[in-house]
């Protein structure tokens, strides 16, 4: 038996579910009925009825028509958006038989754009020949009322979701044209078919920079300022939380110092300067914790000091490419990016050692739109700590070992050797461990692989303080 009887996408304006709707279209055995509820038309402008329901009768009963999506072959469903009939919504949200696609866009493109087709009263694209051009003026406390009624409305969504135990599929603007993650929708829907193309008939309408396509770009900085106001940081994360990290925990056998390694970071260089500063081997460190021996050793050392390194995003995930994608055994992750991105990477060190380094950005930039989907919950591919963002991995540790330091990695040899103030202990001094001189970070820097990864990782970019990358 399906999963689901009939299907809805929770969207909003000019947040691309045309778009959407034309993807999914391609599928075998599913059909999006457009905007089957909005009080303006039935489906779309221009058209009389759907499943024999005209605008009068949709209007005199609309669960009549709401009952239609169930009981046509395949999978039907419709668009819905906050200002549709209310009447309906109640219903097809307590129905876990009707699955829920969560579509959402930055609020601030969305808003732009449907100021744009407003005055040109252009809605969709078709052919770049016929698109029309507008400038449109920012008002950012138009803007702030904009966003202050959507996210009532996606509150009041993720709530019903929670109190009836039921989850969604969410969806961002920018991956509607990852055929990966639609494939991935329509899987979760129930769907077999697969689509192996986009559509054809709809174009992006307003593809320019942001500044471009208004009157009074320097209005936007008040705009933005005043979405700290509505709390628009309350969006849902869905990266899961991984467990507290006491197996991976490190500490001296005699000083009061412990290492909690973030996992893609050069922790054998930390491991040598903590075995070094105890006078020990590497391997007399204390490691592989459980809950009661890692109570043991606080009870035992109540004045410890424990320290985390942070590394810059776009550093770690390169480092975890090389070592876990192109020279390891993630042959999932592999595959998905030779698949997805028709990027072939090398089968072993030698043929890394001869990688062009074209290749090796579209690889590496491959790698970093995958864990953007992983992380987010669009691939079939379970996250790991390995590519976790490193804000949810501290917070991990916060649960049984907060640490007391989070240095940073570019500062390790002015940094460490000063805990000993701290410790009334002398360190010795730390030396930062040598580079993979084949397949280096500097070689393939770009712009666009800086903004690739800011997607991935923008919670730490924006709670850590990274700034763009650069050559240390």
């Amino acid at each position: 038996m399906a999963q689901f009887d009939y299907f809805v996408i929770l969207a909003e304006m000019r947040t691309g579910s045309n778009l959407l709707e034309a993807y999914l279209n391609e599928a075998e055995g599913l059909r999006c009925e457009g905007e089957a509820f909005n009080t303006a038309f039935v489906a779309y402008p221009k058209v009389d009825a759907l499943y024999g329901f005209d605008r009068a009768a949709r209007d005199a009963d609309p669960l009549a028509l709401l009952g239609a999506f169930r009981k046509q072959d395949g999978l039907a469903g419709f668009r819905y958006f906050h200002d549709h009939d209310p009447r309906v919504f109640e219903s097809f949200m307590h129905d876990p038989r009707c699955a829920k696609i969560i579509l959402t866009r930055n609020p601030i493109e969305s808003y732009v754009s449907l100021k744009i087709a407003r005055e040109t009263n252009q809605w969709r694209l078709g052919d770049v020949k016929n698109k029309r051009a507008a400038k449109v003026v920012f008002d950012p406390v138009e803007f702030a009322a904009h966003v202050s009624e959507l996210q009532g409305f996606q509150t009041r969504v993720q709530s019903l979701l929670q109190t009836t135990g039921q989850t969604a599929f969410y969806i961002g603007y920018e991956d509607i044209k990852e055929l990966d993650v639609i494939n991935g929708l329509l899987r979760w829907l129930g769907v077999g078919a697969q689509i192996e193309r986009a559509p054809r008939k709809l174009k992006r309408q307003n593809p320019e920079p942001l500044e471009e396509k208004l009157v009074n770009p320097e209005a936007l900085a008040e705009g933005v300022a005043r979405l700290d106001r509505f709390n628009l940081a309350r969006t849902p994360n869905f990266e899961p939380r991984p467990p507290p990290p006491l197996w991976g925990l490190r500490a001296c056998p005699v000083l009061p110092l412990v290492y909690a390694p973030i996992p893609g970071g050069y922790e054998r260089a930390i491991f040598g300067w903590m075995a070094k500063a105890d006078g020990v081997g590497m391997r007399a460190l204390l490691s592989d914790f459980t809950p009661e021996s890692w109570r043991n050793w606080q009870r035992a050392h109540p004045k410890r000091l424990l320290f985390t390194v942070l590394r810059h995003p776009l550093a770690r995930a390169h480092q975890v490419f090389i070592n876990q994608v192109v020279l390891g055994n993630r042959t999932n992750v592999r595959g998905f990016i030779e698949r997805v991105h028709g990027v072939m990477l090398p089968e072993d060190e030698a043929g890394a050692q001869e990688w062009g380094h074209e290749a090796h950005r579209q690889g590496f930039e491959g790698f970093l739109r995958f864990v953007q989907a992983n992380l987010s919950g669009q691939t079939a591919l379970p996250a790991r700590p390995i590519w976790a963002s490193q804000t949810r991995l501290i917070e991990a540790m916060v649960a049984q070992c907060p640490p007391q330091r989070m240095l940073r990695e570019a500062r390790l040899a002015e940094d460490l050797p000063a805990l000993a103030g701290e410790l009334g202990h002398p360190l010795p001094p730390y030396e930062p461990p040598e580079r993979n001189a084949v397949l280096r970070l500097e070689d393939i820097y770009v712009p666009e692989i800086e903004a690739a990864c800011r997607a991935a990782y923008a919670i730490d970019y924006e709670t850590l303080g990274f700034e763009d990358w650069s050559e240390e």
